[in-house]
């Protein structure tokens, strides 16, 4: 009796713990609702597992029930019974809810996620007081200014210019425009030296420092309103020249216009990109933008932009160093490009290959929306090298909370793939996105607008074409020309003065004004020029034209044997080439005239 009486009080025990399981509330429960327990079978191994327990150890259950994990979201440190055959999976132990154990995967917090309509995923970022650490990525590995080779050939105005418009490139020039004037001509008297062409780019140079490139060509040599610089260097011949004034040879230019759009003047083009970054290595920031050359001239290019102050012209995507402004890398934008790769766009085929020469130095390379997308910046971190820009709303990878309107002065951070993107409400009615590789942490700075470290960081490097092309307009060599590789020459000169400036300053230490430079390379591009027709007029004066020597004088009177204009007169004069006595009456004297009255 006593055993079966032990017996029924354990039965009854299981019994009371199974129906106090069954009518807890999940608000009562710290481990989620027990709609895995079903009838009571499913509780047979709880009860034959507690009939060898005491009936003390039964009763010392607390009043909160033990709770029961489900093997799909158990934790790995929790103990488990023996298996009982019959069941699909073990089932977990019971634990008093006294015990704290340790946290379940599904009830740790996690971090907020967002999609963009292509399905890139972004994870949300806290934004700190402090600035993020830079990246390895970002760590300049070579010294920038200009090369070795720079160096070696620098030593006045001409040198630096003749880095980045060599010789080979004014022989170029002087071969196609004599070919020209032969074959308008139709004869071959017409002839050009490099000298001539060095003395006439010297006078675009001046017209661009004196600001008169409004003035009609003629009245650059007019007593009235021309300039003595241009009647001392040279006649007339400087409108011929700009007449004849080619790029390329006719005979083989129908054949290289099939492959190449800018054929007319792409040799000469090239060579001054490669001559530039040849010459200069940038800084550790880079920016990449468009520059709209100012021209009406008829080609198959020419763009129409209402955002510009000059709406036509011809559009060229440059690379400038941000802080010496110096040209870097520049190409002509032809229309669609059949080179690209499909899927790639315009901005990241541009990106790529303008930033070429200088990747996998720890640089940085600052862009604005037409460039910016996620997957150039990825590309671009392969080749350790960062990029900072603004997203446009149009992107797809961008995630719904950028077209959302936010708290005045409010900032969002989201990262992905290494890149972070920053949402900042800067204006009540519109916001700004810049995607960047080079904060790995978006710091907010100080002060009542509260910017963000990137948003600050691209408005200090996205300014290096911009000011590149408005000192460029500042003083331009620029001429009215209904022929567009001539515009394009333009463009040249006005690049390279502005380089040329940089590698003088940079290599002897000279802190010149642009427009004192200009005026003192213009002299030294003459020099030459001036030089020669000095020597050829002493040449050209034959016997009969040489300027007459006044008489020369002896201690003692004589008479006069010249008796042209005389009685017998006496005098100390002789005549310098018979060595007569001659008289004042009867000698030709003659005033020193210089070589430019002369002419």
């Amino acid at each position: 009796m006593s055993k079966m009486s032990e017996r029924m009080k354990r039965k009854m025990t299981a019994a009371m713990a199974l129906e106090m399981l069954q009518n807890l509330d999940s608000d009562d429960s710290d481990a989620g609702d027990l709609s895995e327990v079903e009838s009571d079978s499913d509780l047979s191994f709880v009860q034959e597992n507690t009939s060898s327990s005491s009936e003390s150890d039964s009763e010392s259950i607390p009043r909160k029930k033990r709770r029961l994990l489900s093997s799909e979201t158990r934790d790995p440190d929790v103990p488990f019974t023996a298996d009982v055959p019959g069941l699909p999976e073990p089932v977990p132990a019971l634990e008093p809810t006294g015990v704290l154990s340790p946290p379940l995967e599904s009830s740790r917090p996690e971090a907020a996620v967002e999609k963009g309509k292509d399905g890139t995923v972004w994870t949300v970022l806290q934004s700190t007081e402090r600035p993020g650490r830079r990246q390895s990525q970002n760590v300049l590995t070579e010294a920038a200014g200009p090369t070795a080779h720079a160096k070696r050939n620098i030593g006045d105005a001409l040198t630096a210019f003749l880095c980045v418009f060599d010789d080979g490139m004014l022989k170029h020039i002087r071969d196609c425009t004599v070919t020209e004037a032969h074959q308008h001509r139709g004869d071959s008297s017409w002839d050009l030296t490099v000298a001539e062409l060095k003395a006439f780019i010297a006078l675009l140079y001046i017209r661009g420092a004196q600001g008169a490139k409004n003035m009609e060509l003629g009245s650059l040599w007019s007593e009235k309103w021309g300039f003595s610089f241009f009647k001392e260097t040279m006649s007339r011949k400087g409108r011929e020249i700009m007449k004849f004034l080619r790029f390329d040879k006719k005979e083989t230019r129908r054949v290289r216009l099939q492959d190449d759009k800018f054929a007319l003047v792409s040799a000469t083009w090239n060579k001054f990109v490669q001559n530039s970054i040849a010459c200069y290595k940038p800084g550790a920031n880079i920016t990449i933008d468009e520059q709209l050359f100012p021209t009406k001239a008829r080609c198959r290019f020419i763009q129409y932009m209402g955002n510009k102050p000059d709406k036509f012209g011809i559009k060229f995507w440059l690379a400038a160093d941000v802080n010496s402004k110096y040209m870097l890398n520049g190409a002509p934008y032809l229309g669609k490009e059949e080179t690209r790769s499909r899927g790639q766009l315009v901005g990241e085929s541009v990106v790529l290959r303008l930033a070429e020469p200088f990747l996998g130095k720890g640089r940085n390379i600052t862009i604005d929306n037409f460039f910016t997308s996620l997957k150039l910046a990825t590309a671009l971190q392969a080749k350790k090298t960062s990029l900072v820009g603004t997203l446009g709303k149009t992107k797809r990878e961008l995630p719904p909370s950028a077209k959302e309107q936010a708290e005045l002065f409010s900032t969002k951070v989201l990262k992905c793939a290494g890149a972070t993107l920053t949402i900042y409400q800067g204006k009540p009615r519109k916001n700004v996105c810049i995607l960047s590789s080079v904060h790995t942490s978006v710091g907010i700075t100080d002060g009542p607008k509260a910017k963000p470290e990137s948003v600050t960081y691209y408005n200090n490097t996205k300014y290096g074409v911009d000011v590149l092309d408005q000192m460029a307009r500042a003083y331009s060599v620029k001429g009215g020309t209904r022929r567009w590789p001539v515009a394009v020459f333009y463009n040249i000169l006005d690049l390279a003065g502005i380089n040329a400036h940089i590698l003088f300053k940079e290599c002897t230490s000279s802190k010149i004004a642009r427009r004192k430079f200009m005026q003192q390379l213009a002299e030294e591009l003459r020099a030459e020029f001036m030089e020669g027709k000095g020597a050829a007029w002493q040449l050209a004066q034959g016997p009969s034209q040489q300027q007459k020597q006044p008489p020369q004088q002896t201690s003692k009177q004589r008479q006069c044997q010249v008796r042209r204009s005389c009685k017998q007169n006496k005098t100390h004069d002789t005549c310098c080439k018979c060595r007569k006595p001659v008289c004042g009456n009867c000698a030709r004297r003659t005033e020193v005239t210089c070589v430019d009255c002369e002419a």
